[in-house]
């Protein structure tokens, strides 16, 4: 598949969805999710067919979720990417249950990336309250997704000192769960602090220190790890369990 296939095929299955042939356009794209194709051009149909009226394309991703096939995440993704503006809280709720059902750490990165830290990079207040609640979340993919939304949207900002406060905030977001012990949820959180230490160390480093050291909280080895990733060496040298 190339781009201009990808772009084809999915005003192919946008005909259908407007004209409430749901099955025939599910039927078209099963191929396409059951191969191995580039997720770039997954993304292309995924933005297509979120561009569509959200009733008419809703039960097509509630099907693409239940084929449980990696190459249907970055479609659902980018499709409910599309609505963020619209209705940030309703897109947030549906990814929510969309995790759920995927069970799996590539449908919940490929929401986390795709849905959940965009949201933090174009409107962060809201999400970022509209988040607070899934800390606590049962489902261990769910808590999984905050990291990968924080890993997102520290990499959009690349350390930019404007954007400090809100680094701090999203560090405050993960601190609950620096205790976390399935390890599908710390992997996911861990990858998030990893990011934070990359750009912004300044912060990161003595919030860890402080997590470890001073508050001597318990936490999963993998955790540390990769939240030391990128720190520089002093700090490191200061971060080590009491």
């Amino acid at each position: 598949m190339n781009a201009k296939q990808a772009d084809a095929l999915a005003q192919q299955v946008s005909l259908h969805i407007q004209g409430g042939q749901i099955d025939t356009g599910y039927t078209l794209l099963a191929p396409v999710i059951s191969n191995k194709i580039p997720f770039r051009y997954l993304d292309r149909i995924g933005k297509v067919l979120g561009a569509q009226p959200f009733a008419q394309t809703k039960p097509l991703l509630q099907q693409l979720a239940s084929s449980q096939t990696i190459g249907a995440w970055p479609i659902i993704g980018m499709a409910l990417a599309g609505r963020l503006e619209d209705d940030l809280a309703g897109v947030l709720a549906l990814t929510h249950l969309f995790i759920i059902e995927g069970d799996t750490w590539h449908s919940t990165d490929s929401t986390g990336e795709r849905v959940v830290g965009p949201a933090l990079v174009e409107n962060f207040d809201q999400t970022i309250t509209l988040l607070t609640p899934w800390r606590e979340d049962e489902n261990r993919w769910v808590r999984r997704s905050l990291g990968v939304a924080t890993h997102l949207w520290t990499k959009r900002a690349k350390g930019n000192p404007e954007l400090s406060a809100r680094a701090a905030s999203l560090l405050d977001l993960l601190s609950p769960l620096f205790e976390e012990k399935e390890m599908d949820a710390v992997k996911g959180i861990g990858w998030g602090l990893k990011t934070l230490g990359r750009y912004y160390p300044e912060l990161a480093a003595p919030w860890l220190l402080e997590q470890v050291v001073h508050q001597q909280r318990p936490y999963r080895a993998t955790m540390l790890r990769k939240a030391l990733t990128y720190l520089p060496e002093e700090a490191r040298q200061h971060i080590k369990p009491a």
